[in-house]
């Protein structure tokens, strides 16, 4: 039995359970936000966030994500070219790290996100426990995306010499943090109940 066929709502900012009528607005019995049976507009926002990201991935990965300047030589570095560079340095487990958490994870997200939005629009009924282990994983891999951008930091701030060298973030960097943060987005506006409606959708097929 779903909650919202108890008339009940759950408060996303508070987490209290509330009753809540099918018709009319009604706010939280404690922190007086607006109680929804689903969260409206949910959708539109998940894939209005997921589409940014998309065109957002392409100028972070084309475009160098810092650049290295010293007295001799001047070179600029993508996310790619670094993990190359890592590779051929005998640095392959940290080349690994980065790879994962700069490209793979990212668009694992992008994907992820856009399958449960067409599962989820269509109406195709699917394993709840599935889906919800890849919502949580996406939620969840969303805090390792940011290792490029601390690589710089750290870099920045530990080669620092001067006149002698410097590294800088480029515009790869920016491209690269405006992903991150509109997955999270993407991953934080989307309702995982949808699901569970679904699930239900499953049962009266079943039924028939």
């Amino acid at each position: 039995m779903l909650a919202i066929n108890a008339q009940l709502a759950h408060c996303r900012v508070c987490g209290k359970l509330a009753s809540r009528p099918s018709e009319g607005a009604y706010a939280c019995p404690r922190c007086h936000t607006p109680l929804h049976f689903r969260t409206p507009r949910a959708i539109s926002r998940s894939w209005a966030f997921t589409i940014s990201a998309a065109i957002g991935f392409v100028p972070a990965n084309l475009y160098p994500i810092m650049n290295v300047q010293s007295i001799d030589k001047s070179f600029t570095s993508t996310i790619m070219s670094g993990v190359i560079d890592l590779a051929q340095n005998d640095m392959l487990p940290i080349a690994i790290v980065v790879f994962v958490a700069s490209i793979a994870v990212p668009l694992f997200k992008l994907l992820g996100i856009a399958v449960l939005l067409i599962i989820v629009q269509r109406g195709k009924p699917i394993k709840r426990q599935q889906a919800m282990r890849m919502y949580r994983f996406i939620d969840f891999i969303g805090r390792w995306s940011m290792l490029d951008l601390f690589v710089i930091s750290i870099l920045a701030s530990l080669v620092s010499f001067g006149q002698l060298a410097s590294i800088e973030a480029n515009i790869g960097a920016t491209a690269f943090a405006a992903v991150v943060i509109l997955t999270l987005f993407a991953a934080e506006s989307f309702d995982p109940r949808l699901i569970w409606d679904l699930q239900d959708l499953e049962h009266e097929r079943t039924d028939l």
